[in-house]
């Protein structure tokens, strides 16, 4: 079995809330090639993603994000313990901590490392599926360094404050 896990999160009818699906199906491509690593997408949330995290080493989220704070395509770097520090939000962060400590005690093997990229997203909202022209625009590049990142290429990218990771506008990093 895979030892990591790449879950885009989201749902496909709400414009931006794709982006965590639309990055993972980009990212299936950029890991086709190994065998440690497995790329699915959900638009389940909460207490369903046990099944999903169950038997991983590593666990990397994907989703969408809303915290005014930042231009649509920013990307957010978290932790599960970070999540509580979050402005703004994401239904499908909800309970992934608790979700990881249900897990445990059941005696579920859980992943000891979650990750979470969210991108700063325009509107979240909207029925419709089309993600908005910064998103459009932004995926390739996100996905990229989305990949940079979690093949652990990502040698003089900025560490930065726990709720952001600006990965949006830096150079590219091999």
């Amino acid at each position: 079995m895979p030892r990591t896990l790449i879950l885009g999160l989201g749902n496909d009818i709400l414009t931006d809330d794709a982006i965590g699906l639309r990055l993972a199906q980009v990212l299936r491509a950029s890991f086709s090639h190994s065998s440690d690593v497995d790329v699915r997408e959900t638009t389940e949330m909460g207490l369903a993603l046990l099944d999903h995290f169950a038997g991983y080493v590593q666990v990397w989220l994907l989703d969408a994000i809303q915290t005014g704070q930042a231009e649509p395509g920013f990307l957010h770097e978290l932790d599960a313990a970070g999540l509580k520090q979050l402005a703004g939000g994401s239904p499908h962060f909800l309970g992934v901590g608790e979700t990881l400590a249900l897990g445990r005690q059941l005696g579920l093997e859980m992943p000891r490392q979650v990750g979470i990229l969210a991108v700063e997203v325009e509107d979240p909202f909207t029925l419709g599926t089309r993600m908005t022209p910064a998103l459009e625009t932004a995926l390739p590049g996100l996905a990229h360094r989305i990949a940079n990142r979690i093949s652990g290429r990502h040698a003089g990218v900025r560490k930065s404050a726990p709720l952001a990771h600006p990965f949006k506008g830096e150079p590219e990093v091999e």
